[in-house]
């Protein structure tokens, strides 16, 4: 009778022993295959949350990524401004399609849109990495595009130097085309310690651009145009026996990752005279800030303002960005109006005003050296992170006038200095 009541009493607390609540931890789960053929049986009582360590195969196949991060940039999340791998471009913050391009210097042109009946659209200007828009001087400004990541057949078209474009080449170590200057700014030029990177149209010839004319002339419906291919342009510094190898262009940092503090920042005006303006309009399908320019005279502060798409004649799509920044900095005249040269004084730090993800961020822009590749830092002086992609630099006057007409709207009208 007594080993009867024994058994009874074994097969008691077998029974009870199946009855526990599905997933309720014990020190014995985690040693358990995560997947086995007998079913589990179904139970009203949720599963507790500790019970994703039981099966940390299958939880790590259905995490899904958190951001768009991983698709942009591996891991980590930032980049910059020193931790680059090889084969990311330290200008985007990307990978390029051949990493084969990164190990030259960039390819910085001139580029000219005014007239706007003449000049425009341009070639190639959708391919820069990086893109400074700045006064030049009568009203207008001129862009200094600068090629690394990617190459363009045809770019242009190419018109004059200025001051300002020497800080450039000792910033992005880069060979520079232009369509020559006035004799004071090419005797700078011409006499600086980057004089054999410097490339200026020779005895005409006319397009394709070739390793032995990588400035060529291209004549369309009465319009002569000067215009090159990045690639003919750095194959003919080579051909000099100039050294075109990669550069430390390490400076900036770059996140998928939308910062913290921001400001409503959807459209971003810049106007240098009535006949010079241009407008970012964030475009949230893309992430980018889409680019329109002037089509009208406007002498009336604002309010008659027009404008058209900025397209790339090459492709046909329109200019846009990821990163719009407004530096603002401290011009002079190197020589006095009517004839007048100006300097830009991008030097040490200011104020700047970064556009990305549809927000908007005031902060530092900096350059400690002339070799520094330009940066931006938060107002704590922690490095403020571009969005990876394209960045075009809007430079205006330490004397500009700053607005917000309605929120998300910004207007920076340039003034002198």
């Amino acid at each position: 009778m007594r080993k009867v009541m024994i058994i009874l009493i074994v097969l008691a607390l077998a029974v009870s022993s199946c009855n526990l609540p599905a997933g309720t931890p014990t020190q014995s789960a985690p040693t358990q295959a995560p997947f086995t053929d007998t079913p589990v049986p179904p139970t009203d009582t949720p599963a507790p949350t500790a019970t994703s360590t039981n099966t940390p195969t299958e939880t790590a196949t259905f995490t899904p990524s958190p951001t768009a991060t991983d698709t942009l940039t591996p891991t980590p999340a930032v980049f910059g401004p020193d931790n680059f791998p090889a084969d990311l471009n330290p200008l985007t913050g990307l990978a390029p399609a051949s990493p084969d391009l990164l190990n030259r210097r960039p390819v910085a042109v001139k580029i000219n849109l005014v007239p706007r009946s003449y000049y425009r659209p341009p070639f190639g200007l959708s391919l820069a990495d990086i893109v400074y828009d700045y006064y030049h001087n009568g009203g207008y400004s001129r862009l200094h595009a600068i090629f690394y990541g990617n190459n363009a057949d045809l770019v242009g078209p190419v018109r004059s130097g200025r001051m300002f474009d020497g800080d450039l080449v000792r910033m992005y170590k880069s060979v520079f085309a232009y369509g020559s200057a006035d004799r004071k700014i090419n005797n700078r030029l011409l006499n600086s310690e980057f004089s054999d990177r410097l490339v200026l149209e020779g005895s005409r010839s006319d397009c394709p651009p070739t390793d032995k004319a990588p400035l060529c002339r291209y004549n369309k419906d009465g319009y002569d145009y000067l215009l090159g291919s990045t690639t003919a342009i750095e194959n003919f510094v080579k051909a000099k026996g100039v050294d075109i190898g990669r550069q430390d262009l390490r400076g900036m940092s770059f996140s998928a990752l939308t910062p913290e503090n921001g400001q409503p920042g959807t459209q971003a005006y810049a106007r240098y005279s009535g006949d010079n303006y241009a407008r970012w309009d964030y475009d949230a399908a893309s992430g980018k800030y889409l680019r329109f320019e002037d089509d009208a005279w406007d002498n009336a502060n604002g309010k008659d303002e027009k404008y058209a798409p900025l397209v790339d004649r090459l492709n046909n799509q329109q200019i846009s960005a990821e990163n719009v920044v407004f530096i603002i900095v401290r011009h002079e005249y190197y020589q006095d109006p009517p004839n007048e040269i100006v300097d830009i004084l991008l030097s040490g730090t200011g104020d700047a005003y970064a556009f990305r993800d549809g927000q908007m961020y005031k902060v530092t822009w900096n350059r400690p050296t002339n070799t520094s590749v330009l940066f931006l830092t938060n107002p704590d002086g922690t490095p403020f992170a571009f969005k990876p992609g394209q960045t075009w630099f809007q430079i205006m006057g330490v004397s500009s006038k700053i607005t917000e007409p309605n929120p998300g709207v910004w207007r920076f009208n340039f003034v002198f200095p």
